[in-house]
C-alpha cells in the first residue's frame, strides 16, 4: 500500500455562513462546489487547498461542540504550509483573527503559530 497525499479534511461547522466566509474570504480558499442536501438540511462546501487537497465544510442543524482541550484523542489540528508565517500572521490579524506568538520548531528550526476557526478548531501555519 502507498498513500499518495491527503485528499481532504472534513470539518463540521456550527454556523455555515460564518465559516464559509472565514474559509473563503479570510483564508482565501477557492470554492470547488457547494451542495445543499435538503434531506439532511445540510450544506457541503468543497474548498481547494493547493493543487491536490481539499477541505469539505459541512453544516448540520445541531452538531455537538468540539472538545476544547488541545490534547483530546483524535485530530489535534489542521496545518497549512505558508511561505511567510509573519506575513500570514499580519494578514490574519488585519481580519481580527487572534493569532498566537510565532514559535520555532525545535526539531526543524521552522517558524509556526496557531489560530482558531470560528468554531475553535486549531489551525497551524507552518513556514516552508
Amino acid at each position: 500500500m502507498k498513500l499518495e497525499f491527503i485528499h481532504h479534511v472534513a470539518i463540521i461547522c456550527s454556523n455555515y455562513e460564518r465559516s464559509k466566509k472565514f474559509y473563503t474570504e479570510i483564508l482565501g480558499l477557492p470554492i470547488i462546489q457547494e451542495t445543499y442536501r435538503k434531506e439532511r438540511d445540510s450544506y457541503k462546501l468543497d474548498l481547494a487547498v493547493g493543487a491536490q487537497s481539499q477541505i469539505e465544510l459541512f453544516s448540520f442543524p445541531t452538531p455537538p461542540p468540539r472538545p476544547s482541550y488541545p490534547e483530546a484523542t483524535g485530530l489535534r489540528h489542521l496545518a497549512f504550509a505558508v511561505s511567510s508565517v509573519e506575513e500570514t500572521k499580519k494578514e490574519l490579524e488585519s481580519n481580527d483573527i487572534a493569532v498566537e506568538p510565532v514559535r520555532i520548531d525545535e526539531l526543524t528550526g521552522k517558524r509556526y503559530t496557531f489560530f482558531n476557526d470560528p468554531d475553535g478548531l486549531p489551525i497551524e501555519i507552518y513556514e516552508l
